[in-house]
Parts: structure tokens; C-alpha cells; sequence
């Protein structure tokens, strides 16, 4: 028991020292965000569901020409979660979709999570075909943190691309994280 609490609180510094540093990037003003500006520090995901059921969402389609192949290995470039960045993974599922970052206020309440990456087209309650633009209102049907299933969602940036499902043991060390749902191609390097 005390092993795990001093990895959690390891875990928690380097978090925390993640985001101090990501704190002074921001999107030039004036010019429109892209799928890539959105500052990780205005997200806590610290209760972030890092390995999942694999369940892909209804409607979603396997992309035809991935960069990265489904069992291919690739470097992870993005700090979604603490020991991500830099972690190898393994590409379960590549989709072609709409990829958003969203800002919302928990049904659980609490603080509101601001430019959550990543949301797809799939996970929002009656997308439909078209997809929605930077500011629209939406719903969430995503699961990935408690408090997002059903949380009323502003979209903050909104892109066309590759999406993946990859697994991966992160760089700080602990369990091997399983069906982690998402990382955009541009996250992505090869191996």
C-alpha cells in the first residue's frame, strides 16, 4: 500500500510539473486552433479511464489507409496523461472520423474540464453525418473521465483525420495501458 501511494504521488508531481510547463504555450492570438494547439494544461486527467474495453463506437469506420497499420509500433507525442509522451505503442484500431477537443462542465460536478482531447464524431449524442464546428453545443455520449457521459460540451476545435486506439506502458513506469482511445495521426511518430 505505501509502494502505490508513493508512485501516486509521484505520478501526481510529474503531472503537475507537465502542466506548469505547458502553461506558458498558447495558440497565437488571432489565428484559428487547430487540432494540435489546444494547451494540455487546462486538463485534469487524473481520474482519465487510461485503458479501456476496446468497444468502439457504432458508426465508426476503419480508416483505409492509415499512416500507422493496425499492430505496427509507434512513439507517442503527446501528453495527454502523465509517462504518454514518448511511450512506444502498439496501434490496436485505426478509424477515419472528426476529431474535437471540447470544453465541459462535469455531471458530477466540479471544476469545468476545458480542451479535452479527444472526443470523436461518434461520441456525441446525435451527431448525425455532418461535423459540427468550432463553438457548436453538444452533448457527450464519451466515457473517458466520470462526469463526461451526458455533459452539455462546447467544441473547441474540430478536425477530419486518423484517429487510433493504441496500447502502451507508460514512460514512468506502472501497468501497461490497454485500448487507450485516442491519439490523432499527428501525435504520432513512427518507430
Amino acid at each position: 500500500m505505501k509502494k502505490q501511494l508513493i508512485l501516486l504521488g509521484i505520478a501526481a508531481l510529474i503531472s503537475l510539473s507537465g502542466c506548469r510547463n505547458n502553461a506558458s504555450q498558447s495558440t497565437t492570438e488571432g489565428s484559428a486552433p487547430t487540432a494540435g494547439d489546444a494547451s494540455h494544461s487546462e486538463m485534469n486527467h487524473s481520474e482519465m479511464n487510461h485503458s479501456g474495453s476496446g468497444e468502439i463506437p457504432s458508426g465508426l469506420k476503419e480508416s483505409t489507409n492509415p499512416k500507422f497499420k493496425v499492430g505496427s509500433q509507434a512513439v507517442i507525442h503527446a501528453d495527454h496523461m502523465p509517462g504518454m509522451n514518448g511511450a512506444t505503442a502498439t496501434i490496436v484500431g485505426a478509424y477515419e472520423t472528426t476529431v474535437y477537443s471540447v470544453s465541459y462542465t462535469p455531471t458530477t460536478g466540479g471544476d469545468p474540464v476545458n480542451k479535452h482531447k479527444w472526443v470523436i464524431h461518434q461520441e456525441i449524442k446525435d451527431a448525425g453525418d455532418k461535423p459540427f464546428e468550432p463553438g457548436a453545443k453538444v452533448i457527450l455520449n464519451a466515457d473517458h473521465m466520470p462526469g463526461m457521459r451526458g455533459a452539455n460540451a462546447t467544441v473547441d476545435t474540430a478536425q477530419a483525420m486518423n484517429v487510433y486506439m493504441v496500447d502502451y506502458t507508460p514512460t514512468i513506469g506502472g501497468e501497461p495501458v490497454k485500448n487507450h482511445q485516442w491519439v490523432t495521426e499527428d501525435e504520432l511518430s513512427a518507430k
